[in-house]
């Protein structure tokens, strides 16, 4: 049986959240241990749970873990009557087909795959006889990030139940030396607060976390089922002053460049703020609170600009001025009357961003570029790679270009890739009642500019990770890895050349000695070296086009293979105990909304993969239907409103011709609702609720009312209202939305958004062919049962590709 899942997303640290969901009663999970290993800012985490089956039978037993966008898994296993069962990392075409095999031999394979940057989900499930055992064992790994001159490990424990046995170890192992170290987060609040201890000795400090079964119930968040909460592990390190951190084991090097004492380099900074339609009610006031937060933090020695835009652009001021104390407060009245209108013309607003820099060159300061926007370009230049070119030819290198994706209906990997074309990064903005702290957070780290124009030079070393950086920000870390040729270490000369202010500046130490780590495996700097490159060789494949992305592509793929990384490209496959049924988990999709990633399903044994499902699309006339297919195991976006913050996804069933297994609708950014033939499960914030038979049942969360009747559920948000028909078919339920009242907003998108369709016959012999939109389409008579109806008649229609019929590409409507 599958169980709901709790989708949570957070960025930015370092995060493993491990999920055992029992029925209580059922199982007990009677050890969990977290082990985290940091060794110069590489961390390495090993969860453990162990679980016994305490009932008279068979019990589903099931695993979750989820980890940050920045962290490959490693390892997984499992123990059970004596066996281990080992994932293997392989190649994604690879890892589908033993798979595939596996199912048609009658054995249970989990199969985890990552899907771009962002937070990964593991999840796997046995069946464990009666009072049976069984161990789950997941690593990890990740290099820590600086920011704001400090490194995060973040662990969030929710077992779904108090633990005996249950332990978090942190050992952290700085060679440079410990400068500071805190305990934070939400299980050390309150009376769980003293089950931590920790120790520090210069180079070396211990985190200790034993709660008692009682003590688990006492945190924040925590109550009679366990433990939920964070133990966060904030560290800095001693600060060399000159070239840095270098170490080096088994032919490989890591180098940490952060020096201290530098003097900050004035700024040139233009702002281009999204105030288009979509930008409605509190993305526009978060915005325009962190621009008055960021304006108060410039100094005199900045000069600035500002513009917003929808189809238009709106000028502060056509050229950059100087952040004195009568322009700051210009600069605010223009923000506080930002209002949303419009369109979105992303192309043109850059280019005039890039064109404000490039007329205002000072010597001896540091010009960035920072775009806000939550949307896809709508006006002017719509195509993207055209605008990519636009902007890599206006920036021409001169200068970073950091841009914002406020919210999940934004192309994201569109956003990145014009980010990493330009020396800058993408970062998601998250549509929460925090937004403006994230906005102001991000601005914070790349406020104070210490070094531009970065050469990292290392004479008798090769096989290097990225040497040349246009900036080092005040709180951040410059890091390259690489192998010493030859292993001589005699002849390895590291150098670090830039521009601090007006003025070239080297960093080198005649007499600096590279440190030989000896006391760690000697595998682990290697592992460093392997994991910066295939994250940088990810980075370029974005970029790249034709046989040199392909190049990339393949480097990045054996690197990720000879070190065992679950990445975008490889994917774990765990065989289990024969006999069994096989999950296929799947990794969240860059751009879609929390709460509505891909999820495991449960197949069984000669259960066919997920088949095809025909869709029917009315016409405005008496005319006949279109219809088209949609095969395999797709989650389609059925309604996004992103002016109400409103998201409707759902998951396709293994019904032949059949619906849904399962809707999400989000409403917001904490409340995700999850439908399914047999249950409703609310998640409001940190309060979950499951709701099952009892017709009719009224469901009230926020805004959102869902009611429950025996054959359908009625939801309305606003001035939306949809049905959900429960149908059956070959003695299965499954789901069918209808959209019974539109919002009045055109601002809206996916499969209940379609129009009703308009076309003409062309021509019937020796084919049919219709005309729609200026587009000729050869189609079939076929027919398709009307779901949208509470019993449901069979239609003649006209058969067409998914394409044709939706007159757009079907990835559009896939989340």
């Amino acid at each position: 049986m599958e169980r709901a899942v709790v989708q949570i997303t957070l960025f930015g640290l370092l995060l493993a959240l491990a999920t055992t969901q029992p029925s209580k009663g059922n199982w007990d999970i009677y050890s969990f241990h977290i082990n985290s290993t940091v060794t110069s800012r590489y961390a390495t985490t090993v969860i453990t749970s162990r679980v016994a089956n305490r009932m008279d039978e068979s019990k589903e037993i099931e695993f979750q873990v989820r980890i940050p966008k920045n962290a490959f898994i490693s390892k997984f296993r499992m123990f059970i009557d004596g066996q281990v069962y080992d994932g293997a990392v392989k190649g994604k075409e690879k890892a589908q087909q033993q798979y595939t095999e596996a199912v048609s031999r009658g054995q249970s394979a989990g199969l985890v795959s990552s899907v771009g940057r962002t937070l990964e989900e593991f999840k796997t499930s046995v069946t464990i006889a009666a009072h049976k055992k069984v161990t789950f064992e997941l690593t990890y790994e990740e290099l820590l990030k600086r920011r704001l001159g400090k490194y995060e490990l973040q662990i969030h424990a929710r077992p779904m139940q108090p633990v005996k046995d249950f332990k978090v170890d942190v050992h952290i192992n700085e060679k440079a030396g410990i400068n500071f170290l805190e305990v934070k987060g939400g299980l050390s609040t309150n009376a769980v607060a003293s089950a931590i201890t920790r120790a520090q000795v210069d180079k070396q400090a211990w985190v200790y976390f034993y709660p008692t079964e009682d003590q688990q119930k006492t945190c924040d968040s925590c109550g009679e089922e366990g433990m939920n909460g964070d133990l966060v592990i904030v560290y800095d390190v001693n600060r060399n002053p000159l070239l840095g951190d270098i170490k080096k084991s088994d032919g490989y090097f890591v180098h940490h460049f952060a020096p201290s004492g530098l003097v900050s380099i004035p700024k040139n900074v233009v702002f281009v703020i999204d105030q288009s339609g979509s930008m409605y009610g509190k993305k526009i006031q978060q915005t325009r609170k962190a621009l008055f937060h960021i304006l108060n933090d410039l100094t005199e020695d900045d000069h600035f600009g500002l513009i917003t835009f929808d189809s238009s652009i709106i000028h502060w001021k056509r050229e950059l001025v100087q952040a004195n104390e009568g322009n700051l407060e210009s600069a605010k009245k223009f923000a506080s009357n930002i209002q949303e209108r419009g369109a979105t013309d992303i192309n043109k607003a850059v280019l005039e961003g890039a064109r404000m820099l490039n007329a205002h060159p000072r010597e001896g300061s540091a010009s960035i570029l920072i775009l806000l926007t939550d949307g896809d370009p709508t006006s002017g230049v719509t195509n993207l790679k055209l605008i990519h070119s636009n902007v890599r030819g206006a920036i021409a290198d001169k200068f970073p270009l950091y841009c914002l994706g406020f919210g999940f209906d934004v192309n994201f990997e569109f956003l990145e890739t014009m980010s990493l074309q330009n020396n800058g990064v993408a970062r998601r903005i998250y549509e929460d009642s925090d937004a403006d702290l994230q906005l102001k957070g991000f601005y914070e780290e790349v406020a104070t500019p210490l070094l531009t124009d970065v050469t990292m030079i290392y004479n008798g070393g090769n096989n290097l990770t990225q040497t040349n950086f246009s900036q080092y920000y005040n709180g951040s870390e410059i890091v390259v890895a690489g192998q010493i040729t030859d292993n001589d270490i005699e002849t390895f000369t590291p150098q670090v050349v830039a521009i601090s202010r007006n003025r070239r500046v080297t960093f080198s130490e005649t007499n600096a000695t590279v440190e030989s780590d000896g006391t760690v495996s000697d595998s682990h700097i290697q592992r460093v070296w392997a994991y910066l490159t295939v994250k940088q060789l990810l980075e370029k494949e974005l970029v790249l086009t034709g046989s040199e992305k392909e190049d990339v592509k393949k480097q990045a793929l054996e690197l990720s293979l000879k070190y065992s990384f679950v990445t975008p490209l490889t994917s774990m496959v765990v065989t289990k105990p024969q006999g069994e049924s096989s999950d296929v988990l799947h990794k969240p999709k860059e751009g879609g909304a929390p709460g509505m990633e891909r999820q495991a399903f449960t197949a069984h044994p000669g259960m066919p993969i997920p088949l095809s499902h025909r869709f029917l699309l009315k016409t405005e006339n008496l005319s006949l239907p279109l219809c088209f297919d949609v095969t395999g195991d797709v989650h389609l976006k059925l309604l996004h409103h992103p002016n109400r913050g409103l998201y409707v996804n759902g998951d396709l069933d293994f019904v032949e011709k059949g619906g849904f297994r399962r809707i999400v609708i989000q409403l917001k950014a904490d409340l995700y609702v999850e439908v399914d033939a047999k249950e409703i499960t609310v998640r409001e914030g940190q309060t979950l609720t499951r709701h099952t038979g009892h017709y009719p049942d009224v469901i009230t969360a926020g805004s959102l009312t869902v009611i429950r009747r025996d054959k359908e559920i009625d939801v309305a948000a606003g001035d939306t209202r949809m049905v959900i028909l429960i149908h059956e078919k070959d003695g299965k339920e499954f789901l069918w939305p209808v959209l019974r009242q539109k919002p009045l907003d055109n601002n809206v998108s996916g499969i209940l958004a379609l129009k009703p369709a308009v076309y003409e016959e062309v021509q019937q012999s020796p084919t049919t062919r219709l005309k729609s939109k200026d587009q000729e389409i050869d189609v079939t008579r076929a027919s398709a049962v009307d779901y949208s109806i509470v019993s449901p008649p069979t239609h003649d229609c006209w058969l067409m590709s998914a394409e044709s019929a939706l007159q757009s590409r079907l990835d559009d409507f896939i989340v």
